[in-house]
């Protein structure tokens, strides 16, 4: 609890003494008035000096005014007690929503605790401690447990445990050591790391995420806008009704003045539309802050609306539903079948005759042969002689028994071809076909395919259960190969052979085919994707902790490269937009029926006491659930 509450709880509390004194006291006590009076001021005194510090401004019609006037208007009529009474539950409304405010901007803050204050740079052989924006690329830091990562950069030294909930929303730590790259905002939990750094504080994962959470309630979504412009129009509008409602009954057909002023005062109170005001924009803000403690951080509040209406998800290929790592997913003997030579067998001959290629297939060919648990391993003394053929494969000479020797012959189909080697058995499987030969024929062959992100199953199956249509995927690979993966997912169509250019008119395609009232998004991992990602209604960016392109060209970043997190974004977006709608209906329709019964003298001050301060607080309440959402949920 803030100071600042803790002073409103006191008075209040002395405001309430002072009222129920006051009732107790009143007609049998001459002094009530002051007890009336001390509480009157007690709650609310900084609302008349609010009111007019706003005038003087400019800004004439906002809840101040209206509780200024509604309040010494019932003052003028004497009705005291019920004036002391509205500005009491109306402070208590403003604490209630105070309170809802900085529980919502919690989560936020946490994340804004990732901020580092200070990086230990090693110069010239001493540790001296600096502000993070110092510390020049190439510079080596030393990160001690407990301490937060400040930059961005390689671990050139020790080996840690890091803390990257605030980044991913994921409570497991990561295991880190020498060689691999480190992002600032993690925390380090027990190892000493000495880090090269790779980027400029400025530049670093840290600064843009926090650039991007503080620019995010900047952008305000549709609901927010209408509430601002409804606000603009509905209390000059109100407050020429209750004027109206003061002076024609009394002025024109000579009726009661007390009367119709008190009803107008009534009338104002329940006019103030505290409960739209505050609670729509605060349920946007509660799920911003759901979705960033689940590692989802979302540009404003239009893309939170956006997410909740998607009928469309546009997936990249590589790098988002599968992983970039290549595997091999079949070998097939010469004739479809591993009768002559085992699988363990035309693995280790294709291993051999990639055990001198850096390419990412051959080490998932390498790969393969040791997962296969034969127990043998590669002997480079084996090797004669390895020749790399240019845009066809390798050419390995390779002893075979006692002085024996024989050539390997690993590539694509040009190289068999080149070769005069007659291929048979094939099956594509969806993936990159390595054929293997030597110079007697062709021995068999090797599909390498890239594998599919463990979590894309349930994240499809978790779309398709929140009511999205179509599920597309595009790819620049072929389209043999990004068909085979669309099958196995169970999407609904396939683009293959796309330059960056085809998938943007691509999604231009889809957009038209979308109902209008609803959203298209597109989910690729970075500056490969940037123009289609800004092309769609909301572009998701997977692998954020590591990728300056994806924190600048989304508008929606996934931070732990899980797919799944989208589906839980979808929930968090429409549960809050499910809250906005509750209030919206709740606060206007409550409103619309008091102030009709208090201008037909139905209800008195204290109705209007509910119809302000009772709606506000119970749609505040609602509007705090947007910040309790569990994953899953």
């Amino acid at each position: 609890m803030t100071k600042k509450q803790k002073k409103m709880i006191i008075r209040l509390s002395v405001s309430a003494v002072c009222l129920i004194g006051g009732i107790l006291w009143e007609g049998s006590h001459p002094g009530d008035w002051v007890l009336f009076l001390a509480s009157y001021l007690a709650a609310g005194y900084d609302i008349p000096l609010k009111a007019l510090r706003n005038i003087r401004n400019g800004q004439v019609f906002d809840e101040n005014f209206l509780m200024t006037a509604a309040t010494f208007g019932a003052i003028a009529v004497g009705e005291l007690e019920e004036a002391v009474a509205v500005m009491l539950f109306y402070q208590v409304g403003e604490l209630f929503n105070d309170y809802a405010v900085n529980r919502s901007r919690k989560s936020i803050t946490n994340l804004m605790d990732i901020n580092p204050e200070y990086a230990n740079v090693i110069r010239e052989g001493k540790e001296e401690q600096v502000e993070p924006d110092e510390v020049e690329i190439g510079e080596i830091i030393a990160v001690k447990p407990g301490e937060k990562v400040p930059l961005d950069g390689v671990i050139v030294k020790g080996s840690s445990s890091l803390d990257t909930k605030a980044l991913t929303g994921e409570s497991v730590p990561v295991e880190v050591a020498e060689g691999e790259m480190i992002v600032s905002g993690s925390i380090n939990l027990n190892g000493l790391l000495e880090v090269q750094v790779t980027k400029l504080f400025d530049d670093s994962t840290v600064a843009k995420i926090l650039e991007l959470v503080e620019n995010a309630s900047s952008r305000k979504a549709k609901a927010e806008n209408f509430i601002t412009r409804f606000a603009r129009v509905y209390t000059p509008a109100v407050v020429g009704l209750a004027l109206a409602l003061a002076l024609v009954p009394t002025v024109v057909f000579g009726q009661s003045w007390s009367v119709w002023v008190y009803r107008a005062c009534s009338f104002l109170v329940v006019s103030c539309p505290c409960a739209l005001v505050i609670s729509v924009p605060l349920s946007f803000f509660g799920g911003l802050g759901a979705a960033s403690k689940n590692g989802i951080l979302m540009k404003g509040s239009n893309y939170l609306e956006a997410m909740g209406n998607l009928d469309t998800v546009v997936f990249d290929k590589t790098g988002t539903l599968t992983t970039g790592r290549f595997q091999v997913a079949a070998v097939n003997g010469a004739d479809g079948s591993l009768r002559e030579l085992g699988r363990g067998e035309l693995l280790e001959l294709a291993a051999y005759g990639e055990y001198h290629s850096n390419h990412p297939i051959a080490a998932s060919v390498r790969e393969a042969f040791e997962r296969e648990g034969t127990g043998r391993t590669i002997d480079g003394d084996r090797i004669v002689s390895a020749e790399e053929i240019a845009g066809h494969g390798m050419h390995v000479r390779l002893v075979d028994g006692a002085d024996k020797e024989k050539d390997i012959y690993i590539g694509n189909e040009k190289l068999m071809n080149r070769q005069g080697i007659q291929v048979s058995g094939i099956k594509e499987d969806g993936g990159t076909v390595l054929y293997l030969a030597d110079e007697k024929g062709f021995l068999g062959s090797i599909v390498i395919a890239d594998t599919v992100r463990v979590d894309v199953p349930d994240a499809l199956r978790g779309l398709r259960a929140e009511g999205v249509k179509k599920l597309v995927m595009l790819t620049g690979d072929k389209e043999a190969v990004g068909k085979a993966v669309g099958e196995r997912l169970g999407l609904d169509k396939v683009f293959g052979g796309l330059l960056p250019g085809d998938k943007v008119r691509k999604v231009e395609e889809l957009l038209e085919e979308k109902p209008s009232d609803r959203t298209l998004a597109f989910v690729g991992d970075g500056i490969n994707d940037a123009p289609v990602l800004a092309r769609a209604d909301v572009g998701i960016a997977m692998g954020g902790i590591g990728s300056d392109a994806a924190v600048e060209a989304a508008d929606v970043v996934i931070m732990n490269d899980e797919p799944s997190k989208i589906v839980d974004g979808i929930r968090i977006a429409r549960k809050t937009m499910g809250i906005v709608r509750q209030n919206i209906v709740f606060a206007i329709g409550v409103k619309v029926l008091v102030l009709i019964l208090v201008a037909c003298g139905m209800a008195s001050m204290w109705a209007a006491v509910f119809g302000d301060v009772g709606v506000s607080i119970l749609a505040i309440l609602n509007a705090v659930r947007a910040l309790n959402y569990r994953s899953g949920k």
